[in-house]
């Protein structure tokens, strides 16, 4: 036999035992055991064959344990899921290796520009000019993160990348309007602890799996925050439009409300509706020029002020609601957001959790391929 590492002859020098895991139980198997004297590492070709990793869980053990790990801590899917699940008893950190590990793998073959599974072209929605139209969304979050030690060390951002296929509100516009029950709301996730950068290529063979090359239009969600306009520019450069996710943007007339009306919620939150209301009719420039008008008593409620029509005056080119709207295009209303706490926030961010660097960027990747449509999760394990 050829070493796999040296490409010497490798002799094989017996049979070794070697326990696996499968989701019918332990079994225990005898393979040959290959020896090269030129490199001096040992081998069992029939591990690969088999598909049998670091941590003695067969393919199909390995995916379970990997999908209990993406959905809830890895504490819960040992001591709970996996055995009401399966019946397999496993440790924690057992759990958290090989999902872990899985996560590591997604993100290698992602980078060395696989794809996953066949491609096929969705259904594009149209807008109200009839044109099909493609989305690109992006977001960013802090994560938690853990020092030397078990210390606390400072956060990171994750960064979450979309194409999608919204179901506009008009049924007229679906791409199937004689279906009774709305489509799904289609879309392929990519997210990791790596800048917007390294995210660029991966989405872009997303969305030529997906036939987004084929859509007439492109129009990009985003949350406003920096270098995501060189990510877009870079990588989709047929984007019309980059919209501020209307959630953010109304997220942020709520400071005024509060300062304006301090221990008055009520008011506070009137004062934030009409002014929403507002933001989409008129649009942001016609917000920021009111909002400069404001009189404002006292130096907390100049200071937010202050504040928000400096973030109006930066993002207003992205808040033309009315003329988006017109279009029937989405504007978001928190889908961007959304994205941010289904990929990262709901596994990721719960009480006390703090991650390791790569740990934290391998479950970003499973989760990501999770959430996308059904076949890319499927995609993923036959791969390996």
């Amino acid at each position: 036999m050829t070493c796999p590492g040296c490409a010497g002859d490798a002799r094989c020098k017996g049979y070794r035992w070697r326990d696996a895991l499968t989701l019918l139980g332990a079994v225990r198997l005898r393979r040959h055991y290959y020896y090269c004297p030129r490199c001096g590492a040992g081998s069992c070709p029939r591990d690969a064959l088999l598909g049998l990793g670091a941590h003695d869980l067969t393919p199909a053990a390995d995916e379970v344990v990997c999908l209990a790990g993406v959905l809830a801590s890895f504490a819960e899917a040992a001591e709970k899921t996996l055995p009401r699940l399966a019946g397999l008893r496993l440790a924690e950190s057992t759990v958290e290796r090989a999902t872990e590990a899985a996560g590591g793998r997604l993100a290698a073959a992602l980078a060395a520009g696989a794809t996953l599974g066949p491609a096929q072209d969705w259904a594009w929605h149209k807008d109200a000019e009839g044109q099909t139209v493609a989305y690109v969304l992006g977001d960013s979050t802090g994560v938690g993160m853990q020092g030397p030690g078990g210390a606390e060390a400072e956060g990171r951002m994750a960064n979450v990348a979309v194409i999608a296929n919204p179901v506009p509100e008009d049924r007229a516009r679906w791409a199937d309007p004689d279906r009774r029950e709305p489509p799904p709301w289609q879309a392929r996730y990519l997210a990791a602890l790596r800048p917007w950068s390294e995210l660029g290529e991966p989405l872009r063979r997303q969305g030529g799996q997906v036939g987004m090359d084929r859509a007439q239009r492109w129009v990009a969600i985003c949350d406003g925050a920096g270098g995501l306009d060189d990510f877009l520019e870079k990588n989709f450069p047929r984007v019309e439009a980059v919209i501020l996710d209307f959630w953010h943007a109304a997220e942020y007339l709520g400071k005024p409300a509060q300062a304006l009306h301090p221990g008055d919620a009520a008011a506070a939150g009137a004062w934030r509706g009409q002014w929403c209301h507002r933001l989409k009719h008129e649009g942001g420039a016609a917000v920021l020029a009111a909002l400069r008008t404001l009189p404002a008593r006292g130096r907390a409620a100049r200071d937010c002020l202050h504040e928000v029509t400096t973030y109006f005056a930066n993002q207003a080119h992205r808040m033309d609601y009315p003329t988006y709207r017109a279009k029937g295009w989405y504007v978001g209303s928190g889908v961007v957001e959304s994205a941010c706490k289904r990929v990262v926030g709901q596994r990721l961010k719960g009480g006390g959790m703090r991650w390791g660097g790569d740990g934290a960027d391998a479950l970003c990747h499973l989760r990501a391929l999770f959430l996308s449509d059904r076949s890319q999760w499927s995609a993923f394990w036959h791969l390996n």
